[in-house]
């Protein structure tokens, strides 16, 4: 009786990493374009940022001056990109309290910073995540705000972009469809949404392109080291064998 106990449980075992695949693999996630060297879309990936998403998402983990990295120079990121700061050097924050942020929305809106990095899974990458999120509101009137999201079920956030994509609403086939156009085409909005998952990607880790870089060097020096090496090698044991 014990053998057979033992045994489910590990059926159980080996069955349930399975299980759980087959749950999480219901949604399939869209394939972000990859624009982590396209300066003029990061810039406008950051345009889009901080005029939606910093309203009350902040970056704090990111600093005005760093958007320097991605070609805008220090009066423009005055100019047009700092709202909520005086100083070039400060984070990237919001200027809504806790107490308001509480009472508006229930919570206080999670940090954006690593959010790119965080929403990375099986099903895809924190860049494939986002961008089938930012496309997938659809009007819902059971929900508070009136919005709902095939990423993100019951989600509490609104639809911040509406004016630009228009509503969506859900078939009986349970396909999005558009039923009111917003300013932009939907060829138009998805490439305004392509930026703003780019500039967000790099804002998870603005380093990574250097590190790319740096790793590809490492990779042909360690190459040419090896040849000349062998080089090497084979000359001073020539006379040995």
């Amino acid at each position: 009786m014990r053998t057979a106990m033992y045994r489910k449980i590990l059926i159980a075992l080996l069955f349930a990493p399975l299980a759980a695949l087959a749950a999480g693999g219901s949604l399939k996630l869209d394939r972000a374009p990859d624009r982590s060297t396209d300066p003029a879309a990061l810039q406008n990936g950051a345009k889009l940022f901080v005029n939606n998403c910093l309203n009350c998402h902040g970056a704090s983990y990111v600093r005005y001056n760093r958007l320097q990295d991605i070609g805008l120079t220090e009066q423009q990121i005055k100019d047009n990109l700092m709202f909520t700061a005086e100083k070039i050097g400060e984070p990237m924050g919001i200027s809504m309290s806790r107490k308001d942020a509480k009472e508006f929305f229930g919570a206080w809106p999670p940090d954006l910073s690593l959010i790119a990095r965080a929403r990375a899974s099986g099903d895809g990458s924190g860049a494939d995540w986002l961008y089938t999120y930012l496309r997938g509101f659809y009007r819902d009137e059971a929900r508070p705000t009136g919005w709902n999201n095939i990423a993100f079920e019951s989600v509490g956030m609104p639809h911040v972009l509406w004016e630009l994509q228009g509503e969506q609403v859900m078939g009986a086939d349970h396909k999005l469809t558009l039923a009111k156009p917003g300013k932009l085409s939907p060829k138009e909005y998805d490439d305004a949404v392509g930026d703003l998952v780019a500039f967000m990607v790099w804002m998870a880790e603005p380093q990574a392109q250097f590190r790319k870089q740096l790793g590809v060097a490492v990779l042909i020096f360690l190459g040419v080291f090896f040849v000349v090496a062998y080089a090497m090698k084979r000359t001073f044991w020539k006379d040995i064998h």
